[in-house]
């Protein structure tokens, strides 16, 4: 059972190209451990392996169950904070997508307090997003163009020039928001 389980976390780290450094920063768990248990020599604890499931963005059972055996749909359930992306005073966001889809999609929910704002700076070249405001007012800005949006309204801009989505609505603002690489 424990030559599988390894065989199964390195698979997993290596369909991600994810070095042991990338899988320790994601899931909490040392590098030395994960080494160590990538080659049949430790036999990590419930935390430590639900921690390693969480940093993979599955479940435990999706992790330590042989490939074909679990579900194929993946669940992201709405008390998981390891989706949770950012949260402050201004800005709450919530990944809704599966982590090891973040190289060729991204899927979020953003929270804007009144006046906030999520600024970036330009993603990978042909980066495209894609919003729809479910609840208050914003402003969309890519590069020097802006858009003010409404509840039901939805926009796509580039994203691989700086871009912002700001609230300016006197309510709290939920957008959903689609981020595409190319």
């Amino acid at each position: 059972m424990l030559d599988e389980f390894s065989r199964r976390v390195k698979e997993l780290r290596l369909a991600r190209e994810w070095s042991l450094d990338d899988l320790a920063r994601a899931s909490g768990v040392s590098r030395s451990m994960i080494s160590q248990i990538e080659r049949g020599e430790a036999n990590p604890t419930l935390a430590v392996t639900l921690r390693m499931a969480q940093g993979f963005g599955l479940s435990l059972s999706e992790l330590v169950e042989a490939p074909g055996r679990a579900s194929s749909i993946a669940v992201i359930r709405a008390e998981d904070k390891a989706h949770d992306y950012r949260r402050d005073a201004d800005v709450q966001i919530r990944t809704l997508s599966p982590l090891e889809m973040e190289k060729d999609v991204e899927v979020y929910e953003v929270k804007l307090g009144v006046g906030g704002a999520l600024r970036s700076a330009a993603h990978f070249a042909g980066t495209r997003e894609f919003l729809q405001v479910e609840a208050g007012r914003v402003q969309v800005e890519s590069g020097g163009d802006v858009e003010t949006l409404g509840k039901r309204d939805s926009a796509s801009y580039r994203a691989d020039v700086p871009h912002a989505i700001v609230n300016v609505g006197k309510t709290p603002a939920t957008v959903m928001l689609v981020v595409v690489y190319r």
